[in-house]
C-alpha cells in the first residue's frame, strides 16, 4: 500500500513507541499518589510538558494535556466564551472554512447565547485581516482561526491577524493541529493566547493531544473531578502517550528543516506532475502559503469519492477531505467558500505525505491517476459534452 493521507493521521515512530512502552509495563504508577513508584511518571509528564514549550517556544506551565485536537478547541472556544460571558461578551469570530472541531463548537455556542462571525476567505483559502478589523468589537470574547487548513494546506496571517485581535484586547486561539511537526511553531512570535496540536499527526499515537493556554488567559475548567492539569483538567494523565507526543513533537522540531526540503520536493514534483498530465484540474490552496505536505485537486467531470474507490483498488490511500467527515454527500465545505461550485468540489482529491513517502511512490501515483481520470471521465455525459 502506498499512504498519501497523512493529514488524516500517521503512524506512530519506532522511536515514539519505544520511548512510551516502559510506562505501560514498568513505570505505571498513577502520577497523583504519593509514594515513591510514582516518581518516575510524574517527572515523565514534568518533563514531557518541558520539551513540548521548548519546541513551541513557552513556558512549560502553559501546557496543558487532553486526549485529541478536537478536544483542544472545545476547550478553548468553550472555556473562554464561558469566562467572558460572566463580563457581557457574546461574540465569537472565526473563519469559514475551520475544522469541524472549531466550526460545530461554535455553532453550540451560538445555541447557548453567543454571536458567531464567520470571516470569509478569498480563492486560495486565505482570511483577510481587513474582514476581521471590521467585524471585532468590544463585545467579542474571542477570535479562533486555523494556523493551516486541513484541506487545501493554506497557511494564514497568524501574526496580523493575532496584532489585530489583540488591539481590541480580544484572546486569540489558533488550530495548529495540521501546522505542529509539519512547520515551525513560534508562539512567543505569533503571540496567541491558545494553541491546540494533536499527536497523532505528528507520529505520535492517536487520543493524545495538547491546548497551549498563555498565562493571564481566562478561561474555565473544563473537566472536573481531580486536581490534574492544575484542576483544569481532571482524569488520571495518560503517561505512555503524554511521553509520546512529547518524544514525536521533540523528534520533529529537530529534523524540520530536511523534513520540509525533501517533503516539499515531492508535493512540488505531484504538483506539476498532475497539472501538466491531466486537463481541466484545478489546484486548491495558496501556491506559496501552503503545508509542505498538501497537494488539494479538483479534477472537472468525474466524482471525488469513486476516484477514491480506484485509486484503493491500485494500492493507493488519499482522500477527499477532511477524515472527520468521510461518509459525507455534501462537497466539502472548505472548497465551497473558496468559490468552487458543487460539481467541481465533489471532484476534489487531497494528497498528503510525510518524511516516509518517496519518489517512487509519487511516480506511481503518476503513472495511475491520468488513467483513473480518463476512465472516469469517459463515463461521464459532461464530458461526453466537453469532447464533443
Amino acid at each position: 500500500m502506498i499512504y498519501f493521507d497523512n493529514a488524516a493521521t500517521t503512524g506512530v515512530s519506532k522511536e515514539v513507541l519505544d520511548a512510551m512502552l516502559p510506562y505501560f509495563t514498568e513505570n505505571y504508577g498513577n502520577p497523583s499518589s504519593v509514594y515513591a513508584f510514582s516518581d518516575t511518571p510524574k517527572e515523565a509528564i514534568a518533563e514531557s510538558r518541558r520539551r513540548i514549550a521548548k519546541c513551541l517556544n513557552c513556558d512549560a506551565s502553559e501546557i496543558f494535556f487532553t486526549a485529541s485536537g478536537s478536544e483542544a478547541d472545545n476547550w478553548a472556544i468553550k472555556g473562554v466564551c464561558d469566562a467572558a460571558a460572566k463580563n457581557g461578551k457574546n461574540k465569537i469570530i472565526t473563519s469559514a472554512i475551520e475544522h469541524h472541531a472549531v466550526l460545530t463548537t461554535c455553532e453550540y455556542m451560538e445555541k447557548h447565547g453567543f454571536e458567531v462571525t464567520y470571516l470569509p476567505v478569498d480563492e486560495t483559502g486565505l482570511v483577510n485581516p481587513s474582514d476581521l478589523e471590521n467585524a471585532i468589537d468590544g463585545q467579542t470574547a474571542l477570535v479562533s482561526i486555523m494556523y493551516a487548513n486541513n484541506e487545501i494546506g493554506t497557511i494564514e496571517p497568524i501574526k496580523e491577524l493575532v496584532e489585530i485581535a489583540h488591539k481590541y484586547k480580544v484572546p486569540f486561539h489558533t488550530d495548529a493541529v495540521q501546522a505542529a511537526g509539519t512547520i515551525k511553531i513560534d508562539i512567543k512570535d505569533l503571540g496567541v493566547d491558545l494553541l491546540s496540536i494533536s499527536g497523532h499527526k505528528f507520529h505520535a499515537p492517536k487520543g493524545i493531544g495538547a491546548l497551549y493556554i498563555k498565562k493571564g488567559t481566562k478561561i474555565t475548567s473544563f473537566i472536573h473531578g481531580g486536581m490534574q492539569e492544575r484542576g483544569k483538567r481532571a482524569g488520571t494523565e495518560n503517561v505512555p502517550y503524554i511521553v509520546g507526543i512529547a518524544t514525536a513533537l521533540e523528534n520533529a522540531c529537530a529534523n524540520l528543516d530536511n523534513y520540509t526540503k525533501k517533503v516539499t520536493a515531492l508535493r512540488d514534483k505531484l504538483i506539476k506532475g498532475v497539472m501538466e498530465a491531466i486537463p481541466y484540474v484545478k489546484l486548491n490552496g495558496h501556491t506559496a502559503q501552503r503545508l509542505p505536505g498538501n497537494a488539494n485537486f479538483s479534477f472537472k467531470y468525474i466524482e471525488g469519492e469513486s476516484l477514491l474507490l480506484w485509486l484503493d483498488m491500485n494500492g493507493i490511500a488519499a482522500s477527499s477531505g477532511s477524515a472527520c467527515t468521510s461518509g459525507s454527500l455534501d462537497p466539502s465545505h472548505v472548497l465551497l467558500a473558496i468559490g468552487l461550485p458543487h460539481e467541481i468540489a465533489h471532484g476534489s482529491l487531497r494528497i498528503s505525505l510525510s518524511y516516509e513517502n518517496t519518489e517512487e511512490e509519487i511516480d506511481k501515483l503518476l503513472e495511475v491517476l491520468p488513467q483513473i481520470v480518463d476512465r472516469l471521465r469517459n463515463m461521464s455525459p459532461l464530458y461526453e459534452e466537453v469532447l464533443k
